[in-house]
């Protein structure tokens, strides 16, 4: 048994819940009829027309919900059961269990009555726990919770004949299908080979319903039903069908995970794999396994998704470089929130917050590489800028225009003018004090030779305008480290921030998964009530108790979940503020020297080096 890789190529396309629909039953009744209508279709499933079985292993059809926008139904029809060619009854089990796993909604088709034979050839039905465990292979049997995680069930009787009556009363098709699946009073092997498959029916599968099909045409014409005119084709089973399928298209739900992960195509590719392959190595498919094997493959993705998202952003931004720092500021907020919703969306189990931090982390190195690209282009944008404003002035200096009488005042003039120039023109760049900082400084050599060539000053005039010079450099000095204190401030700003979104949307996600682990439980409980409720009524006092017992023990599993999911939580989100901290300590520190460093440096005494 494997899984054809084109199909697990077409699941892998689709990135929207799905809604799984498989139809099991005896081989020969018609199965691929109903779901070729399901899909709306005349024909598409295998028909046979003659005593062979016409579908081979499981069939899958992917059509787009008719009634759910968003969602797509994926059809899976099964090999006839009960085929004497195969002589292996393990594989039609196999099939049946494969059936259970995959589906959100289990079709169970048969024909003429659901009498005992037609239950009894369900033993399919009792031997789940042999074939399905829900934590581990080696767990004590506790299918109690099976009806936590099963599909939907439908039986759809075919060919049936019989009048709608129990006890003489008209009755429903769902109370048909209650009064087949009564239990009886008794101990005795036979009584409790009768009850077995009943019980498990009512145990397993919390939602039950039926459908009655009368004959669909003649005899001679049933082998053709698919290419028949509907006009050949009884109206009463037409509505029959058209009533079974809009049932389905409203009522079977999106498929879901143990824990509540909406299954996408994509995941639903990954459990049949992970699936087939368990069962094919002789091994018992496991739920909570199969979990865990889809939390590191969706976790890996999502993580990879969500990092997408910040790269696909920043690289676009990255073309408008050189930018304010706030406006990276913003934008990186922005496409960090898209990039932790993307990852949330589709992760899940990531209880230790392993993944998320491993995507903080990441993003927070690229936001760093991110500045520093905006700063090495804004470096590039300065010092063109500041290259042509000063090249007048570098043509004067090389021609000796300042080396005479008052040189130094007409070079001082220019001087001010090139970085008043400067000043308006880069006054949005993140590093204009630093760039004007390294050329003022590369212009001290060249103004001490001025200062010293100009006969027109004395000796304390030009002490005065060495100390101006001094100054001016010092207070560049310190507006460069004032602006490298700025950008630290806004970065402390901006890690607090994201850091309580990171929380909040943790926040979210544990309540959605306690609030799905509760309506998982609660669907469970009242399956169970009504249950206990039907076996009290019936005198199935003893059946009744061990339901009561179930119930207890469902009701302190939940305890003990919710408990040790809000301590995972709890230990996540305690991660996550000490990580921060422990981030918010390291920029502190930095913003102190930066402090440090700017008191350390004396006032500055003018702001040019003019001898006015």
């Amino acid at each position: 048994m494997f899984v054809q890789q084109s199909a697990l190529q077409l699941l892998e396309q689709i990135q929207q819940p799905v809604v799984v629909v498989a139809i099991v039953g005896l081989y020969r009744t018609g199965k691929s009829y109903l779901m070729n209508r399901l899909a709306g279709k005349q024909t598409g499933f295998a028909l046979g027309s003659t005593i062979e079985s016409k579908t081979k292993g499981v069939w899958m059809w992917c059509v787009p919900h008719p009634t759910k926008a968003g969602t797509t139904l994926v059809l899976l029809d099964t090999e006839g059961l009960g085929d004497v060619d195969k002589g292996d009854s393990k594989h039609d089990t196999r099939i049946f269990s494969l059936a259970v796993l995959l589906s959100s909604t289990l079709v169970l088709n048969s024909r003429g009555t659901i009498d005992n034979r037609a239950i009894e050839e369900m033993q399919y039905v009792t031997e789940l726990t042999e074939y399905i465990k829900i934590k581990s292979p080696d767990e004590v049997v506790d299918d109690a919770e099976f009806v936590k995680f099963f599909p939907s069930f439908i039986w759809a009787v075919r060919d049936f004949t019989l009048q709608l009556k129990i006890d003489g009363k008209d009755a429903t098709e769902d109370e048909y299908l209650e009064f087949a699946l009564k239990l009886k009073l008794g101990n005795s092997i036979q009584v409790n080979n009768y009850n077995l498959p009943r019980e498990c029916i009512r145990k397993y599968f919390p939602s039950r319903k039926c459908f009655t099909f009368p004959f669909p045409t003649s005899p001679e014409n049933v082998s053709f039903l698919e290419t028949l005119d509907p006009a050949e084709i009884s109206k009463r089973f037409l509505e029959v069908t058209n009533r079974f399928c809009q049932f389905i298209f409203d009522q079977s739900q999106v498929k879901n995970l143990k824990d509540g992960h909406t299954v996408t195509g994509r995941v639903l590719g990954h459990l049949a794999k992970t699936y087939v392959d368990t069962i094919s190595s002789g091994a018992v498919p496991c739920l909570e396994n199969a979990v865990i094997a889809m939390a590191t493959i969706e976790n890996e993705a999502a993580f990879q998704e969500g990092l997408e998202v910040y790269q696909s952003g920043m690289e676009k931004l990255k073309k408008s470089f050189p930018l304010e720092l706030n406006e990276i500021t913003l934008e990186h907020q922005c496409f960090t929130l898209m990039a932790t919703q993307t990852f949330m969306q589709r992760s899940f189990r990531d209880h230790e917050g392993k993944y998320l931090t491993s995507l903080e982390e990441t993003i927070n190195c690229q936001y760093d590489q991110y500045l520093w690209d905006n700063e090495k282009a804004s470096e590039a944008k300065c010092e063109s800028l500041i290259s042509v404003l000063s090249e007048p002035m570098t043509e004067r200096i090389n021609e000796g225009f300042y080396a005479r009488a008052g040189g130094y005042d007409l070079f001082c003039q220019d001087l001010e003018d090139i970085v008043n120039q400067y000043n308006a023109l880069a006054y949005q760049e993140v590093k204009i004090a630093e760039v004007l900082e390294t050329f003022l400084q590369q212009k001290v050599a060249v103004t001490t030779a001025i200062l010293k060539a100009d006969d027109k000053l004395s000796e304390n005039e030009r002490r005065i305008c060495e100390e101006r010079e001094r100054a001016v450099l010092l207070e560049q000095e310190i507006k460069a480290l004032k602006a490298r204190q700025h950008q630290l401030e806004e970065k402390m700003v901006t890690e607090q921030q994201n850091n309580e979104e990171r929380v909040r949307q943790v926040i979210q996600m544990m309540e959605e998964e306690m609030s799905f682990q509760q309506q998982e439980t609660k669907r469970a409980m009242d399956s169970k009530l009504r249950e206990q409720a039907a076996l009290m009524e019936k005198g199935f006092q003893e059946k009744a108790n061990k339901m009561a017992c179930e119930m207890e023990q469902l009701w302190r599993k939940k305890k003990e979940a919710e408990d040790r999911k809000s301590r995972e939580f709890a230990k996540m989100i305690a991660n996550q503020e000490r990580r921060n901290a422990e981030n918010m300590e390291v920029l502190r520190q930095q913003h102190r020297e930066k402090i440090e460093a700017i008191k350390r440096r004396p006032r500055p005494a003018s702001q040019f080096c003019t001898t006015q």
